[in-house]
């Protein structure tokens, strides 16, 4: 993938499959310590420990519309190149996280990309889901919460303010 964002894109979705209603996105850009972390937690079903010990395979997935699932890897791929890591943790019936760190100065990072588009398209539709996004730079923050607004994300108005809010507080952060 050429862009973070479709990365985020693909661990909000798995969330949003494993029927989670609350998902947490964290973007943390530390430029002291060049390092740049995503994580994605929700409360949907969770992995098992049997898959989650093989879940970074390209040929493990519980879908059974097809007998690969390359997302995670991927990303394991993309963190690793770029001098980061991937973590996972899950529990049955509590939720997953989704941690991935890349080396800010490595040459082969992909941008973050359109964050703000990525997260608009993920909650169009997404009534009841409760969504927060927190994106820090060094010792600045950006958060929103969807908390309030859970059956508003049919309106094609709102999710275009929804977009600019984010786009507004992403530049308040560079």
């Amino acid at each position: 993938m050429h862009e973070l964002s479709l990365h985020i894109l693909d661990l909000l979705q798995n969330a949003a499959e494993a029927g989670a209603n609350r998902v947490d996105l964290t973007v943390t850009a530390d430029t002291r310590q060049h390092l740049l972390t995503i994580c994605v937690e929700d409360n949907g079903k969770g992995i098992s420990e049997e898959i989650l010990e093989k879940v970074s395979d390209p040929f493990t997935t519980t879908r059974t519309s097809r007998k690969v699932g390359l997302g995670l890897a991927l990303l394991k791929a993309a963190a690793e190149s770029c001098g980061g890591s991937l973590k996972i943790s899950s529990r049955v019936n509590v939720g997953t996280k989704v941690t991935a760190s890349f080396r800010l100065d490595h040459i082969d990072l992909p941008p973050l990309g359109d964050i703000a588009g990525t997260v608009m398209v993920f909650m169009t539709g997404r009534c009841g889901m409760i969504f927060s996004y927190r994106h820090c730079r060094d010792d600045r923050e950006y958060v929103f919460s969807s908390l309030g607004y859970e059956r508003l994300w049919e309106h094609p108005e709102f999710l275009i303010k929804f977009k600019e809010t984010i786009e507004a507080g992403l530049k308040s952060l560079a």
